[in-house]
């Protein structure tokens, strides 16, 4: 019994150390985003210290799984749980790692160790980058009249529904909720719509979710 005590003491330290590097982690990465927006240079492509910011807790992130497991709620709380989906959501340049990680997902929601909306969102933004149409419509960018809006979604007619099983609000309420949201910030369309497209299709192939055009 005391050795049992003892273990279980033990490894709720490591679990705490483990959630409060999570959430450090998950603080870094947003306070390099505000300092690159208060600088201006946030929106001209990904920016180069944010690239680098995101590969490392990628990297860290991988070591955490291979040790622990998908970080869910049972390991380390609701809070670092949120900022390890952050910390995997932010790894867009690591495609086999998001698509791993999509199914490491998938198994804690259907053990209660996550909620079903992460899901959703994981797979949303994967689908987008492989060019394949969201499913749930979390995933946007701005559009041709310079308006932050979904990008393409799969069977769009329904997805009120899709949304509805994840508990997630109407599409159009999520709309004018980000509309809001974006215009409080400094963040704008891009200057040059052409130009952004195009640097992003090749950042697309460049990493790996998408193959070169014919």
């Amino acid at each position: 019994m005391i050795r049992q005590v003892v273990t279980a003491a033990a490894a709720s330290t490591t679990n705490a150390g483990l959630a409060a590097e999570l959430i450090a982690m998950r603080d870094y990465d947003q306070r390099v985003r505000a300092e690159l927006l208060a600088e201006g240079t946030l929106f001209g492509g990904y920016h180069p210290r944010m690239e680098a910011v995101h590969r490392a807790h990628a990297a860290r992130l991988r070591e955490i799984i291979a040790a622990h497991g998908w970080p869910g709620r049972s390991l380390v709380g609701d809070e670092a749980a949120g900022a390890a989906f952050m910390i995997m959501q932010h790894s867009i340049g690591e495609p086999e790692f998001m698509r791993h990680a999509l199914e490491l997902v998938r198994a804690a929601v259907g053990r209660g160790d996550m909620d079903a909306v992460a899901v959703a969102m994981l797979e949303d933004r994967i689908r987008d980058f492989e060019g394949r149409g969201q499913v749930y419509g979390t995933q946007f960018d701005w559009d041709d009249e310079g308006h932050i809006s979904p990008k393409p979604i799969a069977d769009e007619a329904n997805v009120d529904a899709r949304r509805a099983a994840v508990g997630l609000p109407p599409l159009a309420e999520a709309v004018a909720r980000m509309r809001q949201d974006v215009g409080a910030t400094a963040e704008r369309p891009p200057v040059d719509r052409a130009t952004y497209i195009r640097e992003y299709e090749e950042w697309l192939v460049r990493v790996g979710w998408r193959g070169p055009s014919p």
